[in-house]
């Protein structure tokens, strides 16, 4: 072994299953894993994946140099509401903010609107004297003696934690810097998030709403990367550790317990960085990547070789304004669960199995089909050869409680059963993926399908099919491919600074310094995280609309310039960009600038690969009986490592992690970067 670190590992932390790749800098080699997740700690799982890939692929733990980890922990929180107790201050009279919300109707047929409860309650929400102007001069100075009466009603509401925003602070955070220090200093130790610090932008609902869940994440993601840190250091590991962003770039594990808030989109971000390498390396600028795992359907879009990001999403109905990947995602893995609802109609998804008990099939306990259920009653699966042998599938398990909670409530037979639920999971799949373009105006049949996730392989070509995309990549590894897009990620701070000004000359002086600020700011931070100076980058970009608009297109700055030269080039871009988005542009109108971005970036070591052999497996069956079109035929069998020309459909393609169906009238052949690229066959060739 060598006396330095030389093993780069990233994780992907999914509902079923904990993705590894994990890179020998010393030879380029690269290897995957995947173990089951440990939801009631998933540290566990992480540091058994880890002792794992140690013993298998013949490395110590203190080899490993950078770990590099997305994770769930705080979108699971969200969802499940295991928030800490939160308490919010604002400025007096605007308690109502947070519940208020915004006015638009979700199902506009709905003849009662459903909205989800506020984070923190009214009795939780206080008023501070005080009150800053849209200029960002004080109308009211914050009195420090009006504080005190605050101190008793914060420990009275039973604090974990503090969520502060107040009115205008995205012009002047003074205040809102003032009251975190009395926090500090009256309540040493409770996490308190500023909205001037997460979230310095217009709109003041969205602002609420993302500190507010910041704050409320800071006890939950805190006390994971606790443990954490206490299990690598007792297994003797003393790697970097640095933690995927919803912007799919990394943070320090400091930033992450002040921010939690920025690691939402975890996980998901990873696979959007893969898709978009693989858009590069194919030199395919048009892809769609699909990631369909054990609990969930992520879709991303590379178009023109760039990722979309957005300035704002939303987890469970809740607004985030900070930078993410643009992610579609819904609650179909193949963990997802068929069940009758109330119309009787049958329904898979979004509940799931995860990964305790899990599909009937792997004999945990579970009772409930799920997709991964009826792959295995279709032949679609081998139960001898799942996660490479190392689990044993119940088939007469899956059979039967297909048979029982699916086919005898219908009155199906068990290959209408199972087939309904194909139909159903295909549809749910394909609409994610073409609402995902269709409000883009993007035509499918202009993109090239990525397939990746444990469960992708098997419905990636009928969505496809449905789509009328004629080509479907599956990418070496595709079972851990986010984890892939996570080993390759680099440092990334999102700063924004927002001020409602006229996209004018005259505005060049405030645009000009505040470009120069977020400079310095990014920088600063990149000083922290140890980045030499000529491996950092830096991206500018404004948010800009029509006069009278109540919303932005993100476009492009010339980075280094804030003359009248770059202004029009800009304004030229977003005119562009307006008709574009909205098929109407009108360059003639005043358009106002709302904010400037800046994402500062830190580049980490990254060496060439060389993917390891592949792991000996024992031969495959030359065919396999396999329900298609509704009646059981024969289908070829192929390990994918044995594929070495042109392979028509019907087939399945076997590897450790995942299995694809290559359907009839489809031939599929390796391509660069160790893909598998498959093309719908023309009608008269398919015949």
């Amino acid at each position: 072994m060598s006396t330095d670190p030389f093993i780069r590992v990233g994780i992907d932390i999914g509902g079923t299953f904990t993705d590894l790749q994990i890179l020998d800098e010393r030879h380029g080699t690269l290897h995957s894993l995947k173990t089951p997740t440990t939801p009631e700690d998933p540290s566990i799982g992480l540091l058994a994946g880890l002792e794992q890939a140690a013993a298998q692929f013949g490395f110590a733990l203190p080899d490993i140099r950078l770990l590099l980890h997305g994770t769930t922990i705080a979108t699971n929180a969200v969802l499940e509401r295991r928030l800490a107790r939160g308490v919010l201050l604002t400025t007096a009279g605007f308690e109502d903010v947070l519940e208020i919300g915004r006015h638009a109707r979700r199902d506009i047929y709905a003849a009662r609107q459903r909205r989800p409860a506020p984070l923190i309650p009214r009795d939780r929400r206080f008023g501070v004297p005080e009150r800053m102007r849209a200029d960002g001069t004080a109308e009211r100075v914050l009195d420090h003696a009006a504080l005190e009466p605050l101190a008793a009603r914060i420990e009275a509401a039973g604090a974990e934690a503090v969520a502060v925003t107040l009115l205008h602070a995205y012009v002047n955070g003074a205040h809102e810097a003032m009251l975190g220090e009395w926090l500090a200093r009256r309540f040493p130790g409770l996490p308190v998030s500023l909205s001037s610090d997460i979230s310095p932008e217009i709109r003041e609902y969205e602002r609420s709403s993302t500190t507010v869940l910041n704050a409320l994440l800071m006890p939950v993601v805190g006390h994971y990367l606790g443990q954490l840190s206490a299990r690598l250091r007792a297994a003797g590991l003393r790697a970097r550790l640095l933690l995927v962003q919803s912007n799919s770039g990394v943070c320090s594990p400091e930033v992450a317990a002040r921010q939690p808030a920025r690691l939402l989109l975890s996980g998901p971000s990873g696979g959007a960085l893969a898709t978009l390498r693989m858009a590069e390396a194919l030199e395919r600028p048009n892809l769609l990547g699909v990631d369909m795992g054990g609990t969930s359907f992520d879709v991303c879009v590379v178009r023109e070789g760039a990722v979309t990001q957005m300035t704002q999403g939303e987890i469970d109905e809740l607004p985030v304004r900070l930078p993410m990947i643009e992610i579609r995602t819904i609650g179909s893995g193949g963990g997802s669960i068929a069940a009758i609802d109330e119309a009787g109609r049958l329904r898979v998804g979004p509940r799931s199995a995860g990964s305790r008990p899990g599909p009937v099939c792997y004999g945990r306990g579970g009772t409930e089909p799920t997709v991964t259920d009826a792959n295995l009653v279709m032949g679609r699966l081998d139960p001898r050869y799942f996660l490479g042998g190392r689990m044993a599938l119940d088939l007469d398990g899956a059979r039967e409680a297909i048979r029982a909670r699916l086919g005898a409530p219908l009155g199906l037979g068990p290959e209408a059963a199972v087939e309904g639920m194909m139909t159903v999971t295909n549809t749910s799949l394909a609409t994610a993926a073409r609402l995902s373009l269709f409000e883009k105006g993007l035509d499918p049949r202009d993109f090239s399908l990525l397939s990746f996730g444990g469960a992708g392989g098997l419905h990636a070509i009928p969505v496809a099919e449905e789509l009328g995309i004629g080509e479907v990549v599956f990418p070496a590894d595709a079972s851990t491919f986010s984890a892939y897009g996570i080993l390759h990620s680099n440092i990334v701070h999102d700063l924004a600074r927002s001020r409602v000004i006229p996209a004018t000359a005259a505005s060049l002086d405030f645009i000009g310094a505040t470009l120069a600020e977020l400079r310095a700011r990014g920088a600063a931070l990149l000083e922290e995280d140890g980045v030499p100076a000529d491996q950092r980058r830096t991206a500018v970009s404004a948010d800009l609309r029509y006069k009278g608009q109540a919303s932005e297109l993100v476009v492009p700055w010339p980075e280094a310039a804030a003359d009248e030269e770059a202004l029009a080039r800009v304004l030229a871009a977003f005119h562009e960009s307006h008709q574009a988005r909205f098929s109407y542009a009108n360059p003639d109108a005043p358009v106002e600038l709302v904010a400037l971005r800046l994402s500062a970036t830190g580049l980490l070591p990254a060496g060439a690969i060389r993917r390891g052999e592949a792991a000996a497996a024992p031969p495959a069956a030359e065919t396999r009986p396999v329900l298609l079109d509704g009646r059981w035929q024969p289908v070829a069998v192929h390990r994918r490592a044995a594929i070495t020309g042109e392979t028509s459909g019907p087939a399945l393609i076997e590897e450790d992690y995942t299995t694809i169906l290559l359907s009839a009238g489809w031939r599929c052949a390796p391509g660069p970067e160790g893909t598998l690229i498959a093309r719908r066959m023309p009608q008269g060739d398919a015949a």
